[in-house]
């Protein structure tokens, strides 16, 4: 089964197979990436950045796994719990939209050193 990575980065959307591209914000991302979980999918990467300053990044991607009959209460969580924890940070703080070019590039540095890393896990 393949991945499927969920993006509003452009730079993923042009490099990746199975990119469903949401033509929108970090938040709309989110919360498609909620919608798709509800629907059966699996998280297989974290929904939020790991780091304070990536948080306030444009940009997102999210990799999910197969889709089965039930929804995944785990992913669920953490998916609800980090659309939440996203809302706070940024009622705070401007997303950081001068910085656009790097922030493409750290999200898509990002994703394929997790793809990596669970192509030697599985």
């Amino acid at each position: 089964m393949k991945n499927m990575i969920i993006t509003n980065n452009p730079a993923v959307a042009e490099k990746k197979d199975n990119v469903l591209f949401v033509d929108g914000s970090a938040e709309e991302t989110l919360i498609k990436v909620r919608d798709l979980v509800h629907q059966g999918y699996e998280l297989i990467s974290h929904p939020l950045a790991a780091s304070l300053r990536m948080m306030f990044s444009p940009f997102r991607s999210v990799i999910l796994g197969k889709k089965s009959e039930k929804m995944d209460v785990f992913s669920t969580e953490i998916i609800e719990d980090s659309i939440i924890k996203y809302k706070m940070h940024m009622d705070f703080r401007k997303r950081d939209t001068a910085n656009d070019d790097d922030y493409q590039m750290i999200d898509l540095i990002l994703l394929e050193a997790a793809l990596h890393e669970q192509s030697a896990t599985w």
